[in-house]
């Protein structure tokens, strides 16, 4: 049942130091009709008597710890906010972001305005340290309805991140996070959404400040953390099988995937997404096998 027009999902974990600068931003809201599920993964610092407090003053935050059935990490905790999202539209915000106060107002207008959309999706902008609260008057740079938009998601080509995109609560109707993930998890979720919601909006404005730094799980991917590694390419498995499955797995991703098996070095993931389809099978065995040489002589250059 829809009590309200948005649900807010916000997964935390020892962010004390930050998450209040979080929730204000969201507090402050032009639009305000949302709930927003706080879902505390383990926190051992003091952010439950911070959000406590904080939530006091505004019942349409409500905080949970992450509940025994549910899966230790940002997965789990997600899942947990999704269960109990009643929403006309979802959306998720990290703990140590500022969102722009118009970020709602502009999103689901954008939505309640194209029947046929199914998201949309957003810019974002990194800042390091403090957050300049100086903030332009909001300006739609432009707006365009899109389809078949897949193949561009998992190439990069366009961002999905977790807090750039607005869905409609149908799109999680039948899928959640992969909790066996712990990094790349929201890329390989969205891939599964838009094999089957494809039509959405795509507004090119900055609705959201992601702040950087290197305690992050892409700081600990970009270190090579084992975890992170070897989450992305178990992403990646799970994404060639579900497209092949749905014919969907196009030359150009399966040769994406395959390259990123190559530059690893893995050749389990390799094989794996090689008995998927039978494109250009020999010249990628030769691609394995030369990509080393290939290296060491492009250093000697």
């Amino acid at each position: 049942m829809v009590s309200c027009k948005v649900s807010i999902i916000l997964a935390t974990y020892n962010r004390a130091h930050l998450i209040l600068e979080t929730l204000r931003s969201i507090a402050n809201q032009t639009f305000q009709d949302f709930e927003c599920h706080i879902i505390d993964d383990g926190s051992t610092d003091n952010t439950k008597d911070l959000v406590s407090l904080f939530i006091e003053q505004d019942h349409r935050f409500k905080y949970r710890l992450r509940g025994e059935k549910y899966s230790k990490g940002l997965s789990g905790a997600r899942n947990q906010g999704l269960d109990l999202a009643k929403g006309k539209y979802i959306v998720f915000f990290d703990d140590d972001d500022i969102i722009h106060p118009q970020n709602l107002e502009t999103t689901t207008s954008v939505l309640d305005e194209n029947n046929l959309a199914f998201y949309c999706k957003y810019d974002k902008e990194s800042f390091v340290g403090d957050f300049d609260y100086v903030l332009n008057n909001l300006q739609l740079k432009s707006t365009r309805l899109v389809d078949h938009v897949l193949e561009d998601m998992v190439l990069g080509h366009i961002g999905f991140a977790s807090c750039t995109v607005l869905w409609r609560s149908t799109c999680f109707s039948k899928h959640r996070f992969n909790e066996a993930l712990h990094y790349a998890e929201e890329w390989e979720c969205f891939q599964r959404i838009l094999t089957e919601y494809e039509t959405g909006v795509i507004i090119k404005t900055v609705l959201y400040y992601n702040r950087k730094h290197a305690n992050s799980n892409t700081g600990e991917y970009w270190r090579n953390d084992n975890k992170r590694v070897d989450s992305k390419k178990k992403a990646i498995l799970l994404m060639a099988k579900n497209l092949s499955k749905n014919n969907r797995l196009s030359i150009k991703l399966y040769q994406f995937f395959l390259n990123y098996a190559i530059h690893t070095r893995d050749q389990v993931l390799f094989r794996s997404i090689q008995r998927l389809e039978n494109y250009n099978t020999i010249k990628n065995k030769f691609k394995f096998y030369i990509y080393p040489i290939w290296r060491k002589l492009k250093k000697l250059q």
